[in-house]
């Protein structure tokens, strides 16, 4: 596997505060990777920086080659690095499908001139749908295509997310807390669904979770932070048997 996102030596800094401290680290495309930490470790920090919220004060980034530190944050979805937000905010009276078409970019129809012209729209509007359909055919969401938002419960909600983020164009996506006050079971109904993701496209996620014992379980590799640092990283036996892990959780 190729590397597709490198973290070089980022720093961020609230007045003199690290809130992300000299972070280093790489991933390769396709794979599941886990972020962990206790609150307020720097790990939504960080992820902020990597999708352009923050501009660290130091360090790269550096995603599929290019650096991309500092970029706005709609330049860099555009490259197909997104996020999706702990808590879920879809457009709520408009169905399933429409949430999802609703996140593809650069729809023709949109463009005024060719708005007027069938023909010239007509044909991506007919894509859009098909790639739509698809993508809630591997989510399990198909059997509500034409629901409204509103009526979806919790998990699909967080399945419906990480649809629109893969409408936009997302190669690689930082989930933050993909599976935070959901039901158990769906619990593990959202990460088949990550790793069907995973194996089927080739989408590669980088994961903040609390919710370990079932997070760590999909996870090919683990990365553990602590008051802005990296402590370590590892297979999630290494890395939830590391003292310095271990210490960070208890004194949370």
């Amino acid at each position: 596997m190729s590397e597709i996102l490198k973290i070089q030596n980022v720093r961020k800094y609230f007045g003199k505060f690290a809130a992300v401290d000299d972070i280093s680290f790489s991933l390769k495309e396709g794979g599941i990777y886990l972020l962990v930490g206790p609150n307020g470790c720097g790990k939504t920090t960080l992820v902020n920086c990597i999708t352009g919220i923050f501009k660290p004060e130091e360090g790269k980034i550096f995603y599929r080659g290019k650096d991309i530190t500092g970029w706005e944050m709609y330049k860099i979805a555009r490259q197909g690095l997104v996020r999706t937000f702990q808590i879920a905010s879809p457009f709520l009276s408009l169905t399933t499908l429409e949430n999802m078409l609703v996140a593809l970019p650069d729809n023709a129809g949109e463009n005024i001139f060719y708005s007027l012209i069938k023909r010239s729209w007509l044909d991506s509007e007919v894509s859009a749908v098909r790639r739509a359909a698809e993508l809630l055919r591997i989510l399990g969401l198909r059997h509500v295509w034409n629901m409204p938002a509103r009526t979806l419960s919790g998990g699909e909600l967080k399945l419906l997310e990480i649809g629109r983020a893969l409408m936009s164009g997302g190669e690689t996506i930082l989930l933050d807390e993909p599976v935070g006050s959901i039901d158990p079971k769906l619990c593990h109904q959202i990460f088949n669904h990550v790793l069907r993701l995973r194996d089927e496209l080739g989408i590669t996620f980088l994961v903040i979770e609390h919710r370990l014992e079932v997070a760590a379980q999909y996870a090919d590799h683990v990365f553990a932070m602590d008051m802005g640092k990296l402590v370590c990283e590892g297979t999630a036996e290494e890395v939830f048997e590391d003292p310095r892990v271990v210490t960070s959780y208890l004194g949370e």
